[in-house]
């Protein structure tokens, strides 16, 4: 973590331009799901109790054409009120006169919400006009979006061209200093787990672990591809044919290191109510499909993990969504939750949510925010939000 945080700067009586990720679950003009607006409050607290003024800004959803009542901030306004004990004022852009007025009128303590930065295309374009507009707006920058970092968009990277300082918040440090502490220094032995359904979205990640880790594991989808490279039958499961080479050379060049599961459940349709059964991985009926690992794979895992001192785990082990093919999936993190003085990393997405439902999350080191963000860092790729920021 190479980067300067808002502990670094003077921060006293100045407007704080505030990039957060409040992308968070809605369902009838309610947030359903608030962990990200709560992972935010440390940093809120701090500019508020050092005498800033705090700007905040977000995207939520993918709104197609511009503004998209669905997708509006009020309720995260509301939410983000309770969880502050104090008014945050919600405004109805993100530019334009009404913002630049609210902003100015702005005193230390006060918390002004902007409209969802996405309801302007220029946002995903970084369109230095839009990204200098809400530049104006605050005396320095603050990112602490880890979510959004992989994106060069004007409210995550736009933004630094005009305005400086610009730092990480707490949450941001929090993230690069566990995602990064585990590629650059992870104490040894070093275990990577590597889920959901497809391998080529994780082929980077993958080539990049397997030259760090002692070993890894891999399930879900991602792993029929493995076992239709080692010449088994699959029956309907998922299979990316495009990547079976790859999945082939990744065997040839690193076989020792790729734990692949021994059994499976597989079941006869995509259902959550289908008949099932655990098979080992060489017998999967011809009208059959996997959907989770099985036990003996679990125990296999766990065994592996049992000596383990840094984990950083990404993707499902099955189609958790379905409970009856979401117990690998759980196994996996009661696994990980009872490692002892071990750093166990849960990269964001399916598996955070997996973690989230399983009730262990508590038990975990830590469980990134950001799906996309994490997997980037772990391909070891630079992520344009952290690059835009000022070094120590």
């Amino acid at each position: 973590m190479n980067k300067k945080t808002i502990k670094d700067i003077d921060i006293q009586g100045k407007k704080a331009l505030v990039r957060v990720d409040f992308n968070v679950p809605m369902e009838g003009g309610q947030v359903t799901d608030d962990r990200r607006i709560r992972e935010a409050l440390p940093t809120i607290q701090y500019l508020l109790d050092h005498n800033a003024a705090v700007i905040l800004m977000s995207h939520l959803g993918r709104p197609k054409d511009g503004p998209d009542p669905k997708f509006k901030m009020d309720p995260v306004a509301e939410r983000l009120s309770e969880l502050l004990n104090r008014p945050v004022k919600k405004v109805d852009d993100c530019v334009g006169p009404e913002v630049e007025a609210a902003a100015q009128a702005m005193q230390p303590g006060d918390v002004l919400l902007l409209e969802n930065t996405r309801f302007h295309k220029e946002e995903t374009k970084n369109e230095p006009n839009f990204a200098a507009q809400l530049a104006s707006l605050g005396d320095l920058y603050v990112n602490d979006a880890f979510g959004s970092a992989h994106r060069a968009h004007a409210s995550t990277e736009g933004v630094t061209h005009t305005l400086r300082p610009a730092v990480a918040g707490f949450l941001m440090e929090k993230e690069l200093q566990y995602l990064g502490g585990v590629l650059a220094d992870p104490e040894q032995p070093f275990i990577a787990i590597m889920g959901g359904a497809k391998i080529s979205d994780k082929i980077s990640a993958i080539e990049n672990l397997v030259t760090k880790v002692d070993s890894l594991l891999i399930g879900g989808g991602m792993a029929n591809t493995f076992f239709v490279a080692q010449g088994h039958q699959v029956g309907k499961s998922l299979v990316e044919q495009e990547a079976v080479d790859t999945a082939k050379k990744l065997l040839d060049d690193h076989g020792d290191k790729l734990i692949l599961p021994v059994d499976c459940v597989v079941a006869s349709e995509f259902k959550a109510e289908a008949e099932s059964k655990v098979v080992p991985v060489d017998e999967v009926p011809a009208d059959w499909m996997i959907l989770d690992i099985g036990p003996a794979t679990v125990a296999h895992f766990a065994n592996r993990l049992a000596a383990a001192k840094t984990v950083v785990w990404n993707g499902p082990m099955g189609v958790f969504e379905f409970p009856r093919f979401a117990e690998g999936t759980f196994a996996i993190a009661k696994a990980l939750a009872e490692l002892k003085g071990a750093t166990t990393v849960v990269g964001g997405g399916d598996s955070a949510a997996a973690v989230e439902q399983s009730g262990l999350a508590g038990k975990i080191s830590h469980i990134s925010t950001g799906g996309g963000a994490s997997l980037e860092f772990l391909e070891g790729k630079t992520l344009p939000g952290v690059a835009a920021l000022d070094d120590k």
